[in-house]
């Protein structure tokens, strides 16, 4: 009967695997709800800067702008990992990875922007990267690189927009130029001691490689990313799922503890921390950690499977 249940246990694992990994079967629509701020370097708000959310589909997008005090909010989303990206005119545009719940409330995000050179930002400039992010969405990716171009031939110091021509190649398949790109701007950004910069675009390689199966390859660039950024829980997150998945336990247990303790209120971590103590044999572990996640969310999809596999358990 033991070794019946223990069966069973691992059907109901594997398939929660499958459902509840960000990178598979979630919807970009639901009754989620994410909101925050967009600042500048002093942290007075930006109004009508524009908010993009893109869902992990790469497809489904949802747009806003800020008010008067920089605010921001979007509903009905799924849950799932979102880009959030921000931009203004007279700014250099910024993103950052979330990850939205549905059945709890989501931490505000908040993005800085910061400031071109003014001795850099012609009137003309602005029109060129306003050009280009309008052709960017429009998925019109050729022309979009044209005119961020412009901007770099006139301003080559702001190695920011570098980021956004990367953007272009990675969306239309170009990886490989994309990464040249992106590494092209980790090494101007960190000449500049900007971290920031520098961190994101690891993490959008990382990305590149994990979408391409190159496993070793994207945990190598996500924790180079995490040593700069340390406090991004998504980064840490998707580094112990590379290595849950590739069935390095220790490793991944490293990642998902610094996701949980980076984000608290989190209980995905602690359902992946449940799975990677189960494939080391320590049942006792895992039961914690699945009892944190009931106990964090006890109506989550996360928690309603994390109770079935705990009744699945072997007595």
């Amino acid at each position: 009967m033991k070794y019946r249940k223990f069966q069973i246990f691992i059907a109901v694992a594997l398939f929660s695997v499958l459902l509840l990994n960000p990178l598979y079967a979630q919807k970009s629509r639901g009754k989620g709800r994410l909101k925050g701020k967009v600042l500048d370097e002093a942290e007075n708000p930006i109004e009508n800067a524009k908010v993009v959310l893109l869902f992990e589909d790469e497809i489904t997008k949802f747009e806003t702008t800020t008010d008067k005090k920089g605010i921001w909010s979007v509903i009905a989303l799924g849950t799932g990992k979102f880009r959030v990206t921000a931009s203004a005119d007279g700014y250099v545009p910024t993103n950052t990875l979330v990850f939205v719940r549905q059945l709890s409330k989501n931490p505000p995000v908040i993005l800085k922007l910061k400031a071109m050179d003014k001795a850099v930002v012609s009137e003309d400039l602005v029109e060129f990267l306003k050009e280009g992010n309008k052709l960017f969405k429009e998925k019109k990716y050729d022309e979009s690189i044209a005119a961020f171009q412009k901007v770099i031939e006139k301003a080559p110091d702001v190695y920011q927009i570098s980021y956004k021509i990367a953007d272009c190649y990675r969306e239309k398949g170009d990886l490989d130029k994309a990464i040249e790109i992106y590494e092209e701007v980790i090494k101007k950004a960190e000449e500049k001691k900007d971290i920031s910069t520098a961190a994101k675009a690891l993490g959008t390689i990382g990305g590149i490689y994990l979408g391409k199966q190159e496993l070793e390859k994207a945990q190598s660039y996500f924790k180079r990313s995490i040593e700069m950024n340390p406090e991004d829980e998504i980064l840490a997150y998707n580094v112990g799922e590379i290595n849950l998945n590739s069935n390095n336990m220790d490793a991944a247990i490293t990642y998902f503890k610094m996701a949980s303790k980076i984000k608290p209120t989190w209980n995905v971590p602690f359902l992946k921390l449940g799975y990677a103590y189960l494939n080391k044999g320590d049942f006792a572990t895992a039961v914690k950690m699945f009892n944190k996640v009931i106990e964090l969310d006890p109506n989550s999809p996360e928690a309603i499977t994390a109770k079935e596999i705990v009744k699945s358990l072997p007595k």
